[in-house]
C-alpha cells in the first residue's frame, strides 16, 4: 500500500489553523508519495449548546501567540465574536465541519487537507459560524459540489455516524492535542511525526526519515 499522510485536526482548533500553510505545503510537496486522509477530533462537542464565552478568554490569550508562532493572522470578524463574546451568537461545536468532511473527502479525498484549511480560513479569518449550514456555500462553488446534494448528506445520520466514528479513530491513535500528523506505512503502523504545532523543516525532516527507514 501507498503510505498515508493522516492530519488529526479539529475545525475549531487555533493551532491547526497556523498550521494549515505547513501541511498544505507538505501535502502538495509528498503527493506523488503519499495518499492523505483528514480526521475529526471531536475537540468540542457539549452536551448541551454553550455559547462561545466559554472559550473566548482562553482564546483572547492565546491567538497573539499563534500569529507569531505561525505567521498567519485571525482576522476581524472572528476576533469580533472573542472579545465581544456577551454579545456573539455563536455556540461552537466540532461536529458540523466534521460531517461536512466527511461528506467532502467522497468528492475528493485526495484535497481533504486543502479543504480542512479553507474550513479553518472561513472560521478564524472570515469569521463564518461552522454550526450554519450557509457558512459552506462559498466552497461548494469552489470544489464545483452541487449544493443539493451536500446538504442532503451534511443533515443525514449516515454521515453523522461516519463523523463520530472519526472522533474515535482518533482516541485509538491516543492524540491528545491538535494537530498531530502521522504516516501510516502499514495497516497497522503508524508513525507520528508531528504532535502540536509543527515547522515546516521540521516535519519535512521526520517524515523523510519514516519513508526511507
Amino acid at each position: 500500500m501507498k503510505p498515508v499522510l493522516i492530519y488529526c485536526y479539529d475545525a475549531y482548533c487555533g493551532w491547526c489553523y497556523g498550521f494549515s500553510p505547513v501541511i498544505k505545503r507538505i501535502a502538495e510537496e509528498y503527493k506523488d508519495k503519499l495518499d492523505e486522509d483528514v480526521l475529526s477530533g471531536g475537540m468540542i462537542l457539549p452536551e448541551k449548546p454553550t455559547g462561545i464565552a466559554q472559550i473566548a478568554p482562553f482564546i483572547q490569550k492565546a491567538y497573539p501567540t499563534v500569529e507569531e508562532t505561525a505567521g498567519i493572522k485571525f482576522g476581524q470578524d472572528f476576533l469580533w465574536h472573542i472579545f465581544n463574546f456577551e454579545e456573539s451568537d455563536w455556540f461552537p461545536n466540532s461536529e458540523k465541519p466534521a460531517i461536512a468532511m466527511c461528506v467532502f473527502k467522497e468528492f475528493y479525498p485526495d484535497r481533504s487537507i486543502e479543504f480542512a484549511a479553507d474550513l479553518q480560513y472561513a472560521l478564524n479569518y472570515e469569521g463564518r459560524d461552522l454550526t450554519d449550514d450557509e457558512a459552506y456555500r462559498h466552497l461548494l462553488d469552489k470544489y464545483s459540489i452541487r449544493p443539493e446534494i451536500f446538504y442532503e448528506r451534511l443533515d443525514s445520520e449516515e454521515y453523522k455516524e461516519k463523523a463520530y466514528y472519526e472522533f474515535q479513530l482518533v482516541k485509538q491513535l491516543k492524540v491528545s492535542g491538535f494537530p498531530c500528523v502521522f504516516i501510516q506505512s502499514g495497516e497497522l503502523k503508524f508513525h507520528m511525526v508531528a504532535r502540536g504545532f509543527t515547522d515546516y523543516e521540521t516535519l519535512k525532516d521526520r517524515i523523510d526519515n519514516v519513508l526511507t527507514a
